[in-house]
């Protein structure tokens, strides 16, 4: 008897036939390898590396605002946040100010210098993110991202279940 699982589930793949270079995984891996390559290769025009520019970001969207906010939103250990901030603070673009309220607390905050960077980089990931989708029209590239985000959201429940399972 088929598991609800299988039935739930189409079969574009089978492991006897498989080739990894028609593998979705793969083909968005080496997507993100050449889009990652291409916004690192153009923020460097602004002195920034790829690990440089995400926890501006971060910082300018208020999105975090420590080093344990911004290691959890990138997904990256806490001594290498550090590090990173290290930098950052080197090169003038960011502050470290102790909170008023909690004195433990470290906010992570741009100086002027850094939100003159920041600026750049929404255009830059623009631009990169348009040339990708050259020749797409309006409504592929609506689908592409419906498309996308629905395979998020498999990802998810499977997670979810797996979580379920283990509990």
């Amino acid at each position: 008897m088929a598991s609800p699982k299988s039935l739930r589930t189409p079969c574009f793949y089978a492991g006897e036939h498989y080739v990894m270079a028609e593998s979705m995984g793969h083909l968005l891996f080496q997507l993100m390898a050449s889009i990652r390559r291409e916004v690192e290769s153009r923020m460097a025009e602004h002195g920034l590396t790829d690990a440089q520019w995400k926890p501006l970001l971060m910082l300018k969207m208020g999105r975090a605002g420590t080093a344990f906010e911004l290691a959890r939103e990138m997904c990256v250990d806490a001594g290498a946040m550090t590090r990173m901030l290290d930098r950052l603070e080197a090169k003038g673009l960011i502050a470290r100010v102790r909170s008023d309220t909690d004195r433990r607390v470290v906010n992570v905050q741009l100086t002027a210098e850094g939100e003159a960077v920041v600026e750049y980089v929404p255009h830059v990931l623009a631009a990169v993110n348009n040339d990708f989708l050259r020749g797409f029209n309006k409504q592929e590239w609506t689908q592409l991202k419906d498309f996308l985000q629905r395979m998020l959201l498999n990802g998810q429940a499977m997670q979810a279940d797996g979580e379920k399972d283990a509990a």
